[in-house]
């Protein structure tokens, strides 16, 4: 297979780790060009919440692009832009007494990080942020400046004396916000950070979740010290945590939310911030990007939104939620010989194992028996388990036996 990635950078990753030639995609499953179906426990990397190819979004798209309205229109204002900000605002926003402003970024999540860091800086006039351990914000120079994974970062000049990382939620019996709130007190007011800028669950760095309670310890401290709280929910947003904010359990309101993968419902690029009013304090023209308000998500984005008119699917995805933790938890009852961890939340669940080279040939194994399913954390030893929130029962079931069979094939080696 490798003659045909002849022309393509060392730097591709997925098409080595499932090394087939993907043809068509429908809701949980792939299929490759010898006819093989694969079940797809990874979804984009999240950005393929309401599965592949969503007939309803679909439908929507093409009649769009026959009837030959706007496609690109950097910021202007279009008839799909305008649909999609009603209805964010009526669904999402108005229940739950929100009140944020619309930014609409460059296409990809660390355009969304980029702009919250740079208007956070704007705001405070100061320039230092803090991140934690174990976090991803993406690939840009900022973004990876607030990314804790040295392999991304080792080859990187970032400036050392703009961020400041400190453990994630509790590490080792310490409190991370009482460390940081004790470190903050002892700066000179022009030291203290322009923000802080936290994933609720850290999907990358292993499925790290943190409690209700030291998210809103976080958004204390930011608010003691004038710091913008920004929450990237660029992956465990739009639902898949159960809720459409990974944070609403929690009961905070950030100063600014960065949105994109699942926004588009489709899979098509697409990001946002959400600004408190108080805080949009951009001047016409100061942020851009050609690709910004992409007017072919805005169709799908707000056919995704018809999910949230009510409780129903995120009624369904919890009860979907509570079916994958007893089954997780029955595999590992069942195999006490097995080193395996299991922690997640909702629709997103880490199994870890005891290395980086048992989980990829845990990966490996599950691939050649139909299951798709990838590896994170510090060291890769981490499986991530992200399905499409659509999937069914059956389909879970049939992809929770593939990666037991698969995990135990490995351990028996």
């Amino acid at each position: 297979m490798d003659s045909i990635f002849d022309l393509e950078s060392e730097v591709r990753k997925y098409c080595r780790d499932f090394p087939v030639v993907f043809t068509k995609a429908k809701g949980c499953e792939l299929f490759d060009e010898s006819g093989n179906r694969y079940l797809d426990f990874f979804s984009g990397a999240g950005a393929l919440n309401y599965g592949h190819n969503n007939a309803i979004m679909t439908s929507k798209l093409i009649k769009y692009l026959r009837s030959n309205q706007i496609v690109h229109g950097l910021d202007f204002a279009t008839t799909a832009k305008k649909d999609f900000l009603q209805k964010f605002n009526s669904i999402i926003l108005a229940p739950k007494k929100m009140n944020y402003k619309f930014q609409f970024t460059g296409p990809t999540g660390s355009n969304a990080v980029e702009a919250a860091l740079m208007l956070a800086r704007k705001i405070t006039k100061r320039k230092s942020v803090v991140y934690f351990n174990n976090s991803f914000h993406g690939f840009s120079l900022g973004a990876l400046s607030v990314t804790s994974n040295s392999f991304y970062r080792r080859n990187v000049h970032i400036p050392k004396d703009d961020t400041i990382a400190i453990p994630f939620y509790d590490s080792q019996g310490i409190d991370s916000g009482d460390l940081l709130q004790n470190m903050i007190k002892k700066f000179t007011r022009s030291e203290i950070p322009a923000a802080i800028i936290v994933e609720t669950v850290q999907a990358e760095g292993g499925v790290n979740v943190a409690s209700s309670s030291w998210l809103q310890n976080l958004q204390n401290i930011a608010k003691q010290f004038n710091i913008i709280f920004i929450v990237d929910d660029i992956q465990v947003g739009c639902g898949r945590t159960g809720t459409f904010f990974s944070f609403d359990d929690a009961g905070i309101k950030p100063d600014i939310i960065c949105l994109s993968k699942s926004l588009s419902g489709y899979g098509i690029p697409f990001s946002m911030l959400l600004i408190k009013p108080e805080y949009d304090l951009w001047e016409p023209g100061e942020h851009g990007g050609t690709f910004r308000s992409n007017n072919l998500a805005f169709i799908t984005g707000a056919a995704a939104l018809d999910y949230w008119r009510t409780d129903d699917f995120s009624k369904s995805v919890k009860l979907k939620s509570k079916f994958i933790e007893s089954r997780l938890r029955e595999i590992v009852i069942r195999n006490p010989n097995v080193d395996m961890g299991l922690r997640g939340k909702g629709f997103i669940w880490g199994v870890e194992l005891k290395s980086r080279t048992i989980a990829k040939k845990v990966c490996k194994a599950a691939f050649n028996n139909g299951l798709i399913v990838e590896t994170v954390g510090c060291c890769g030893q981490v499986l991530k388990l992200i399905p499409p929130l659509i999937i069914d029962e059956v389909s879970l079931t049939l992809g929770l036996s593939v990666l037991e069979a698969s995990i135990l094939s490995v351990s028996h080696v």
